[in-house]
């Protein structure tokens, strides 16, 4: 299998699908493709047929959406056990990962993914709604599904992936979780997602990589 992802520092939806196929230890290949230059897009476009990345290349098959890529691994390596077993805790993984894929427009907007950056940037009404969201989330999955391990459901998830971008920007930006409600366990949970192995392989290359103005 070959992975096509952008820019390591920036691109959310490319740290996600590749986490999973760590996490499930198939083996693959990566190809980057840079991110935030003239030639961009055309380099995309040779190899992408959304003209987006990432991408997953398994032989003839091609997979152009994150989501879709991390359901196919799932599916392709049940023994990884990237979803919860238990099919409530399942069904919830899957809504916290959707709402992720397809929500939270304004914090996407105002706090991007920079791996290379550190500030304190106070969010907007429509920033702060997100954030109280999104620790409510992580403290409902995490109270109701997180016995047995540090993670949203206990062991680590394809959910998990999809936030795995969120404890990023949180760190970035200076996010005052407990201005949001938290109590702990968001701060908690964004501190395992840092530290976890795979993302920190991620991010080390992400620094080294990133092309410098």
């Amino acid at each position: 299998m070959q992975l096509i992802i952008g820019t390591k520092a920036w691109s959310t939806w490319s740290l996600r699908p590749w986490l999973v196929l760590r996490k499930s230890g198939a083996p693959f290949e990566e190809l980057l493709v840079q991110l935030r230059w003239d030639g961009a897009s055309e380099a995309i476009a040779a190899v992408s047929p959304s003209k987006r990345v990432p991408v997953l290349r398994d032989g003839e098959l091609v997979v152009w959406d994150s989501l879709a890529i991390c359901e196919y691994v799932a599916e392709r390596h049940p023994e990884a056990g990237l979803w919860p077993a238990d099919p409530a805790a399942r069904a919830v993984a899957r809504a916290a990962a959707a709402e992720m894929h397809s929500s939270f427009g304004a914090l996407r907007n105002a706090y991007p993914m920079d791996l290379t950056l550190r500030t304190v940037k106070a969010p907007e009404p429509e920033v702060s709604a997100d954030i109280a969201r999104i620790v409510a989330l992580w403290r409902d999955c995490r109270s109701r599904f997180g016995t047995g391990g540090p993670w949203l459901f206990g062991r680590w998830s394809i959910a998990d992936a999809f936030f795995a971008p969120v404890a990023t920007r949180f760190r970035t930006y200076g996010a005052d979780l407990a201005a949001h409600g938290d109590d702990g366990v968001a701060a908690a949970y964004v501190k395992t997602a840092l530290a976890d192995p795979d993302f920190l392989a991620w991010e080390a290359d992400a620094i080294a990589s990133t092309p410098r103005a």
